[in-house]
């Protein structure tokens, strides 16, 4: 199989050949000069870093400016071998896979929410499944029908605060991506970067109840599951 010029090689030779377009066109005794010398330089050059035919490059000294022109443009017509490596952001996937994931848990008023879930919580050091696994709990989202703390108030994690939902102590937010973000904040603020990252560590000060933390971490497993 042929390997493909690398970007850096490509780029150096054209640089190179449109150079020499340019001189050899505005000063025309350099087209009757020996270019031998050139051919070997150039050709050592590229050789050294790319694939680049060397009668490709033979060819583009011995020839009209206007073949020379065509030379150049069948080298940048080479398709280049570029390779996209996904960055690798929780548990071996990318943020594509992981927003994917997240998404497969998250119904009702959340669906289609797990990409922002996914990149706020990379952004504030925030354990993704602990932090949908909160949300499913405290909204019942899970079922399929979220709670009206949710759908009427766009508080995602039972967060109070004012102003109250419905004048209540739970806190309303003005739409549900600032609910969602300002949950992500609170648990990094409040929890993660004061020591407290695991389910249990959280649920002491998170929740009253004593099974809070089980209910979540049977969360966490039907997400890993999904």
């Amino acid at each position: 199989m042929e390997k493909l010029p690398s970007v850096r090689a490509l780029l150096g030779a054209i640089i190179v050949i449109l150079s020499l377009v340019v001189l050899r066109s505005h000063y025309q005794f350099l087209a009757n000069l020996p270019i031998r010398s050139d051919v070997s330089i150039l050709g050592s050059y590229l050789r050294a870093s790319s694939k680049i035919p060397m009668n490709m490059i033979t060819k583009y000294y011995q020839e009209p400016i206007s073949d020379q022109i065509e030379v150049i443009e069948s080298v940048l017509e080479t398709p280049l071998a570029i390779e996209v490596v996904p960055t690798i952001v929780y548990e071996g996937m990318s943020m594509e896979s992981l927003s994917a994931k997240l998404n497969r848990s998250l119904k009702s008023t959340l669906s289609g929410y797990g990409e922002m879930f996914a990149h706020l919580s990379i952004e504030y050091g925030v354990d993704p499944y602990v932090a949908i696994a909160i949300v499913l709990l405290e909204t019942g989202c899970y079922s399929g029908t979220c709670s009206t703390l949710t759908s009427q108030c766009n508080n995602v994690g039972g967060m109070k605060g004012s102003p109250g939902c419905g004048g209540g102590a739970y806190k309303q937010f003005a739409s549900l991506e600032e609910g969602i973000e300002a949950f992500i904040k609170n648990l990094s603020k409040n929890y993660y970067r004061k020591g407290l990252t695991t389910v249990e560590q959280i649920g002491k000060k998170y929740a009253e109840s004593n099974t809070w933390s089980t209910k979540v971490n049977n969360y966490i497993l039907k997400i890993k599951a999904n």
